[in-house]
């Protein structure tokens, strides 16, 4: 999946997952909602961190293109020390370690530790990564055409501003973890979601997605994961952009009205 697609599903399943707390009598407050879904838009696009042409390597200019290449090289380097018989040799490191349940988990569990232990400025860190990333997916166009600087001016300024109102009473920035000192924990939630819901997109393509490593299945440790080969699509197809981008925005709708009580 091309990154619009990946960000607009991440923020429809946080939208989701609020309309099933809604249902089960957990409705989360309003600023909870709005930044998770943000969050989860971000953090959609970061599994791409193992490609150097992703929309992420162009995100925070020098910094995210180096980080790039690392995360290229070392996902490389791991499929290459961990790979079954049946696995293909490979010439990179694109979709394995960061398309992966584990690495999914391991970025949502730092997230948390970093809020936990971190303080104010950790908090404001992974909104901030996380906003400018989800400005760079939901609204690629416009951040195509507009400096990098204000791209992070907006992120920066719009971190701020919601950090501040989740810190408001009542507005959700003990959510889920209310016991004192663990505000913010919840900001892994909305990251190990994006990061799946990355992977469950990518495995829609014809390549499939290799979401389960390191359990093996067959000869492969590095198992494709996808539907029927007829029922995948290349990403940037028109199914892609005519059928599952509006569909991610009509569910999302949906999902924000639920989750809002509005139906």
């Amino acid at each position: 999946m091309m990154g619009p697609a990946h960000s607009l599903s991440g923020a429809a399943a946080w939208l989701g997952v609020g309309a099933a707390a809604a249902a089960a009598g957990h409705t989360m407050p309003w600023p909870v909602l709005v930044v998770g879904a943000l969050i989860c838009a971000g953090a959609a696009l970061a599994p791409d961190l193992d490609h150097k042409s992703a929309t992420i390597s162009r995100a925070f200019g020098p910094v995210s293109k180096t980080l790039c290449e690392i995360v290229d090289k070392l996902s490389f380097a791991v499929y290459k020390a961990t790979r079954s018989a049946g696995d293909p040799r490979r010439t990179g490191g694109h979709r394995t370690l960061t398309h992966t349940w584990l690495w999914a988990a391991l970025i949502g569990g730092g997230a948390s530790a970093a809020a936990l232990f971190g303080g104010r400025w950790a908090v404001l860190g992974i909104l901030f990564v996380h906003l400018v990333l989800a400005v760079e997916g939901l609204m690629w166009r416009a951040a195509r055409v507009s400096s990098d600087i204000l791209v992070w001016l907006l992120g920066a300024t719009s971190a701020w501003i919601l950090a501040g109102v989740l810190d408001q009473p009542g507005h959700g920035s003990g959510w889920l973890f209310d016991a004192p000192g663990q505000e913010y924990l919840w900001l892994g939630l909305p990251i190990v979601l994006g990061a799946l819901v990355h992977d469950i997109g990518d495995a829609l393509t014809v390549s499939g997605c290799p979401i389960l490593w390191p359990i093996p299945i067959g000869r492969k440790r590095w198992y494709p994961i996808g539907p029927p080969k007829a029922m995948r699509f290349r990403a940037g197809s028109w199914v892609e952009m005519k059928v599952l981008m509006p569909a991610f925005m009509v569910l999302g709708g949906v999902g924000g009205a639920a989750a809002l009580n509005f139906i």
